[in-house]
């Protein structure tokens, strides 16, 4: 296990520094999918080497990517190039990903059962490459995160073998077999705990879990789905790995976000763009680090807008522990230039 860094060791990492409760201006600033489809780079390598799952099955590939938007850019934080549905890959379903669909997975479990599936965690392995390669190549003053989904996310794909608009198919089972619906996400709390805890022990120095479909349930529902099972998963991890950073980004939770930070025990919170940054700050436990919120189209736009969004989402948090991201993924027609704009405005070059 890497050894856990005390308060004052981590001062040289902007970003650990800052999930550890210190305040920094200018904040640490990277972009969710900031390894991806608007890197020209990214995009050579990924025509060389094939599709997407080829792309993270090969762990000098997944190394490559996870450190190109580093060297172009300089982010204070480098994410894992990988994916969330390896979880469900390696608790037995197949994965593949359909040209311009996404991701699929078989057999579905709303007509399958999970003991039907065999686990194969030997399937995470290239994963563990992946973090053991970055580790060693990593740039002084860079936090190292990695990530998984957040169970009720997972459990979704699980269960439809595919993304979907409303997750009808999760929420259906959740309510009419909440026996069976617990023991899949049950399964997930399991293999996710060990699977960050691996990536933990390769080396990264902070987690996120990414719940994109967070905001798909009912008051109830999001308790029993999101909350309970991701503080679940937050405490063991605590036993295993004390003083290791965890985020949660609980998409799309709204005014369900205060109870998220409080009861899941969450090191920082990330926040997607439909939150109010002012709002979020007034809201949110005082002190708690918060992550986001620019609107990813508003990186798109660039110029003016782009400005006046970052400004307003930099005096909003000026007062807490902030790191600068985007409410969502980059998308893959960013514009290299506006990235460029957005780190010379956090950054304080411009007012």
């Amino acid at each position: 296990m890497e050894p856990i860094l005390a308060l004052d060791e981590s001062t040289d990492r902007p970003l650990l520094a800052v999930l550890r409760g210190e305040r920094r201006t200018p904040p640490p600033v990277w972009l969710m999918r900031q390894a991806g489809r608007y890197l020209p780079e990214y995009r050579a390598l990924r025509a060389e080497k094939g599709g997407f799952l080829e792309l993270m099955s090969d762990s000098d590939a997944a190394a490559e990517i996870t450190l190109q938007p580093l060297r172009r850019f300089g982010f204070d934080g480098a994410i894992l190039f990988s994916d969330i549905l390896v979880i469900p890959h390696a608790l037995g379903q197949d994965l593949w990903f359909e040209a311009g669909e996404g991701p699929r997975l078989a057999p579905p479990l709303v007509d399958s059962s999970l003991d039907a599936l065999t686990a194969v965690p030997e399937r995470l392995a290239p994963v563990y490459g992946t973090v053991a390669r970055v580790r060693a190549a990593l740039p002084a003053g860079v936090t190292f995160l990695g990530f998984a989904g957040s169970p009720w996310t997972v459990s979704t794909y699980m269960v439809a073998g595919r993304g979907s608009r409303d997750q009808g198919e999760a929420r259906r089972l959740a309510y009419g077999d909440p026996s069976a619906f617990q023991a899949i996400v049950d399964a997930i709390v399991d293999a996710t705990c060990d699977y960050l805890s691996g990536q933990i022990e390769a080396g990264v120095d902070a987690v996120q879990l990414f719940d994109s479909w967070a905001g798909s349930l009912s008051p109830a529902q999001f308790e029993r789905w999101v909350i309970a099972p991701t503080a679940t998963l937050v405490s063991r991890l605590r036993t295993r790995h004390p003083g290791v950073p965890i985020i949660g980004f609980p998409k799309g939770a709204g005014g369900k976000l205060a109870a998220y930070a409080r009861e899941t025990g969450v090191d920082a919170i990330g926040i997607d763009e439909t939150v109010d940054p002012e709002w979020a700050n007034a809201m949110l436990p005082e002190g708690l680090p918060v992550q986001g919120n620019l609107d990813p189209l508003a990186l798109i736009a660039g110029g003016e807008t782009l400005e006046r969004a970052t400004h307003r989402i930099l005096d909003a948090f000026a007062g807490r522990p902030h790191i600068f991201n985007l409410g969502h993924g980059i998308l893959p027609d960013a514009p290299i230039a506006h990235v460029e704009q957005l780190l010379t405005i956090v950054r304080g070059q411009r007012r």
